[in-house]
C-alpha cells in the first residue's frame, strides 16, 4: 500500500516522495507474499490457530480471541468468545424480563428495578415471620405486623406490638380507679399514692397536730371538724411541746458552751474597744467584766477571769484589777478541793517584737486553802455570780503604766491567765 498526502505519494515504511508513474502491481510477488505460512494475530493471548497468509481474514472472522463490538450497540467492544457471557448477563442495552411482574427492561433499567419489584415475594423485615408481595408490606408493617413498635396510648413510650398489653399491666400512667371508691373515675397508676394522701375524701388522714401529741385519724372529709372541735386540747399540746423544745435548747447550749470552752490551762481574753468599756467602767462603780470560762487540764477545774478596767478596793479609779475565780464545774466530784495550783497573770505587751522586747505585767501566787473561793464551788452558784469576788490584784497596774508601752493597741488589751497543772493529774 501507498499513503498519499496533498496528491504526493509516499513510502509506508521510509515516507520518501514515490513517483506513481513508477508504482504498479506485481502479481507474482502477492501470490507469493499470500502463500506465506503464519500464526493467528492472536496467538499471544492464547489462540493456536497457524496457517497461510491468505487465509487469515478467514480465521479471524471465526476467532474467539478476535475483538469485536456489542451487537446491541451498547459501545462496548469484546473478545469473541467473552461476546456471550456480555450480551446474556451484563449489556445495559440487552432486554431482561422481569420473573415477579413480567415487565421488560433494558439491562440497565432493569438493575434499578431488582429489590424494588412491588410484584416480589419478601419477608417482613420486623423478622415475624410473614411473606408477601413488596407492596403489601408497608400497609403490614404500618397495622398487621405482630412485630411492629408502637407508643403505649398513656405513658407515649415505644414497644413492640405484641408486648404492649403486658406494658399496661405496669405502665405508671395507666388509668385505673381509686382503691377507696371515692368516685374518682381514673388516677394514673403512678399517682395513686398521692392521690389517697392528698385528695382523696376517703382516706384516712393523721392530725395535723400529730407532732404536739395529738393521734386523732379520721377520713380527710371528718378533719376539719376535728381540728374546730379541738382548738383548746391543739393549743395545750403545742404550748406544751414548746416547753419541752425550749428545755431541749437549754440544754444544748450549756453542751455547746462546755464544748467551746477550753481546757488546756491557759486563756488569752482580748477585751476590745478598750475606750468605750473604760468609760463605761468610769461611769460605773465597781464595773466588773468576765472572760469566757476556762478548764485547768481535760476534765480538770473550771476557772474564770474579770477584770475591773478602771480598778476595784484600793486601786479603784487608778489602776487595772484582775481576779480569778473557781466555776462549778462538769468533774468537780473527781477532783481534790481546794484548788491549790499556781495560778499566772499577765498584761501582754503587743509592742513589735523585732523593735523591742515584749515587757509583759506579770503576777503569780499560790491559792489560800482556807479561803472560800477556792473551796468546792456550790452547783447552784451561776458562773456569772458578781456577789462572789475572785482572788487577784485589785492595783495589777496602774493606769499610768498601762499608757508608757503598747498594752493597748488597736483600741483592745490581752489579758493572759495560766494555770500550773503538776504532770501526775494530767497522766
Amino acid at each position: 500500500s501507498v499513503s498519499c498526502s496533498e496528491g504526493v505519494f509516499k513510502c509506508p515504511e521510509d515516507q520518501l516522495p514515490l513517483d506513481y508513474a513508477k508504482i504498479y502491481p506485481d502479481p507474482e510477488l502477492e501470490a507469493q507474499v499470500l502463500s506465506l505460512a503464519i500464526r493467528c494475530i492472536h496467538s499471544e493471548e492464547g489462540c493456536r490457530w497457524s496457517g497461510l497468509i491468505k487465509h487469515l481474514q478467514v480465521h479471524l472472522g471465526t476467532c474467539g480471541f478476535n475483538v469485536i463490538p456489542c451487537p446491541n450497540r451498547c459501545s462496548a467492544k469484546l473478545s469473541r468468545r467473552d461476546l456471550p457471557d456480555h450480551v446474556q448477563h451484563g449489556c445495559p442495552k440487552r432486554r431482561v424480563k422481569c420473573e415477579f411482574c413480567a415487565s421488560d427492561f433494558t439491562g440497565e433499567a432493569f438493575e434499578g428495578h431488582q429489590g424494588t419489584c412491588p410484584q416480589e415475594s419478601v419477608y417482613c423485615e420486623n423478622k415475624c415471620g410473614a411473606r408477601m408481595m413488596r407492596r403489601l408490606l408497608s400497609q403490614h408493617a404500618l397495622a398487621e405486623c405482630p412485630k411492629r413498635t408502637q407508643p403505649c396510648t398513656y405513658c407515649s413510650k415505644e414497644f413492640v406490638f405484641d408486648t404492649i398489653q403486658n406494658h399496661q399491666y405496669q405502665c405508671p400512667r395507666y388509668p385505673v380507679p381509686c382503691p377507696n371508691q371515692c368516685g374518682t373515675a381514673s388516677i394514673a397508676r403512678e399517682d395513686v399514692t398521692t392521690h389517697l394522701k392528698e385528695s382523696c375524701n376517703t382516706a384516712m388522714l393523721l392530725c395535723p397536730f400529730k407532732e404536739a401529741g395529738c393521734k386523732h385519724r379520721c377520713p380527710k372529709l371528718a378533719m376539719g371538724r376535728h381540728l374546730e372541735e379541738s382548738t383548746k386540747t391543739h393549743l395545750g399540746m403545742v404550748c406544751a411541746l414548746v416547753s419541752r423544745q425550749r428545755q431541749e435548747i437549754l440544754e444544748l447550749r450549756r453542751d455547746l458552751e462546755e464544748l467551746s470552752v477550753s481546757s488546756e490551762g491557759t486563756l488569752i481574753w482580748k477585751i476590745a474597744d478598750y475606750a468605750r468599756k473604760l468609760q463605761e467602767a468610769k461611769a460605773r462603780s465597781n464595773h466588773e467584766f468576765f472572760s469566757p470560762p476556762f478548764y485547768t487540764h481535760k476534765y480538770g477545774y473550771k476557772l474564770q477571769v474579770s477584770a475591773f478596767l478602771n480598778g476595784n478596793g484600793s486601786g479603784e479609779s487608778s489602776h487595772l484589777s484582775v481576779y480569778i475565780r473557781v466555776l462549778p464545774g462538769e468533774y468537780d466530784n473527781l477532783l481534790e478541793w481546794p484548788f491549790s495550783y499556781r495560778v499566772t497573770f499577765s498584761l501582754l505587751d503587743q509592742s513589735d517584737p523585732s523593735l523591742s522586747k515584749p515587757q509583759h505585767i506579770t503576777e503569780t501566787f499560790h491559792p489560800d486553802p482556807n479561803w472560800k473561793n477556792f473551796q468546792k464551788p456550790a452547783a447552784s452558784r451561776g458562773s456569772l455570780d458578781e456577789s462572789t469576788l475572785g482572788f487577784g490584784y485589785p492595783k495589777f497596774i496602774s493606769h499610768e503604766d498601762i499608757r508608757k508601752r503598747n498594752y493597748v493597741r488597736d483600741n483592745a488589751i490581752f489579758i493572759k491567765a495560766s494555770v500550773e497543772i503538776p504532770q501526775k493529774i494530767l497522766a
